[in-house]
């Protein structure tokens, strides 16, 4: 089960990593264009080659439309992406100060608490991604320039909150398996690979 948890942490992290890769090209492009717009659009162009300032601008030189519905919607997706990968190795941003300084089975008590609390959050947030996804599929509701269903977006994070919860369960329950039998089964943090 481990190895099959950790497979699907991994095409996550992959498959939010080729989104934001591509969001990040996108977000290049469309400044280029936008820079490029307005370059051709500025009073050196129009009197150096006003007809190739006019040809580039025709063309399309420009920002991309709906550049930023695009990014809102994908960065949405890439971050429950990569929830999975960082809750099942231990990844987490953790400030150790006052656990450093507590005994052993405190701070493993601490990490059993923490993880379920983490899994029960992730399914509150998928099941509100949920609702929210049906209410904007109801309505009908599709995004200012693009005109895309808003509900895509929903569903993509939905799809990535689903696998985020199913993960954290996971980890959950062995934490709940390594607290009360002694043995370490996941990393934690500093142990991760």
């Amino acid at each position: 089960m481990k190895s099959f948890m950790m497979g699907l942490s991994r095409f996550m992290a992959v498959l939010g990593g080729i989104v934001l890769s591509f969001l990040i090209v996108l977000t290049c492009v469309s400044i280029a264009g936008r820079l490029l717009n307005g370059f051709f659009h500025g009073a050196f162009m129009q009197s150096l080659a006003p007809g190739f300032a006019h040809w580039a601008i025709e063309i399309g030189v420009g920002p991309i439309t709906g550049d930023f519905e695009l990014v809102e919607a994908g960065v949405a997706f890439a971050i429950f992406a990569f929830i999975p990968l960082c809750q099942i190795t231990g990844g987490h941003a953790s400030v150790d100060i006052f656990t450093d300084m507590m005994p052993p089975v405190v701070t493993r008590v601490l990490r059993v608490i923490i993880d379920i609390v983490f899994a029960a959050v992730l399914i509150l947030i998928a099941w509100r991604l949920y609702e929210g996804m049906l209410s904007k599929q109801s309505y009908g509701e599709t995004s200012f320039l693009l005109q895309f269903p808003v509900w895509w977006a929903y569903a993509a994070s939905l799809f990535g909150a689903v696998v985020s919860s199913i993960v954290a369960v996971y980890v959950a329950a062995m934490r709940i398996i390594e607290f009360f039998t002694g043995t370490v089964i996941l990393p934690d943090g500093a142990e991760a690979g």
